[in-house]
């Protein structure tokens, strides 16, 4: 399918939206750098309001950017005819294909770890504070993850197209 301005919205949806989605992970990996367990003296009505409000804004941003740029990437490879091979890993789209499969490895450590713990910790689903520890824990190991898969998910990215001759 020749249609050069769905490939443009596609590129540049995925861009965008992975700017947001990524930038969100390094940022929160410099924020915090280290695990810090909930100091169990915090009273659980400590958390006001408004710090619920901000964090619902800014997860609810960050998670749904990681689908916009789930879907761009798969609409990408789908419209130049690239994704059954790319997703098959062969011939010179195995490499774009690896990046996809880390790219979707990703989108489902979000919504099937991540989240459902991270709910917990931020108090959107009621929990006891032991709960909410122990999912802090898992919600902080599963957002590294993601931050460390970045990296090669990026360089499959970019070897797609600037330095396939590494791969033959």
């Amino acid at each position: 399918m020749d249609t050069p301005w769905l490939d443009l919205l596609f590129r540049w949806s995925h861009f965008a939206f992975a700017l947001i989605w990524i930038g969100h992970n390094y940022a929160n990996l410099v924020q915090n750098p280290r695990f810090r367990p909930f100091d169990p003296g915090t009273s659980e009505d400590a958390c006001n309001h408004a710090v619920e409000q901000r964090m619902q804004r800014e997860h609810g941003t960050f998670r749904y950017a990681s689908i916009v740029v789930w879907l761009s990437g798969i609409g990408m490879l789908w419209q130049r005819g690239w994704l059954a091979d790319a997703l098959l890993l062969r011939g010179d789209l195995a490499v774009i294909g690896m990046g996809a499969w880390i790219g979707t490895l990703m989108l489902l450590n979000l919504w099937l770890i991540m989240w459902p713990h991270q709910k917990k910790v931020l108090g959107f689903v009621p929990a006891p504070l032991e709960e909410r520890v122990r999912c802090s824990r898992i919600t902080f190991l599963a957002s590294r993850s993601n931050t460390i898969l970045s990296m090669p998910l990026l360089f499959f990215m970019a070897a797609g197209s600037h330095g396939l001759a590494l791969f033959h």
